[in-house]
């Protein structure tokens, strides 16, 4: 549908083009149309990917996270992964600097 509404776009260009050089209203009126036509249909498309597209609230999808891949993750362990991470990498809780010997 975005291809069509794309095609669109360029014949109401074209037709804008024409009815600039031959100054005739009936093709302005024509690329008026085309445009119109376009932008509705434009409007449609992009209220029915919107319906397409599952929410993360659904409940047929499971506890875990869907990713794009095929793989489904868990939010619980994601998160405690990212906490032990989060403690790895500080180095600077024991108040000396990132790259000095640990003193206790």
């Amino acid at each position: 549908m975005l291809v069509v509404t794309l095609v669109l776009a360029g014949v109401g260009f074209a037709l804008l083009i024409v009815a600039l050089t031959t100054g005739s209203l009936i093709w302005a009126w024509a690329c008026i149309a085309i445009c119109v036509a376009g932008a509705v249909l434009l409007l449609v498309s992009a209220l029915t990917s919107r319906k397409a597209v599952p929410s993360l609230d659904d409940p047929m999808s499971g506890s875990g996270v869907s990713s794009p891949y095929g793989r489904v993750e868990s939010s619980s362990d994601s998160s405690t992964d990212d906490a032990a991470t989060a403690n790895d990498d500080n180095q600077g809780n024991h108040g000396g600097s990132p790259g000095a010997p640990d003193r206790t």
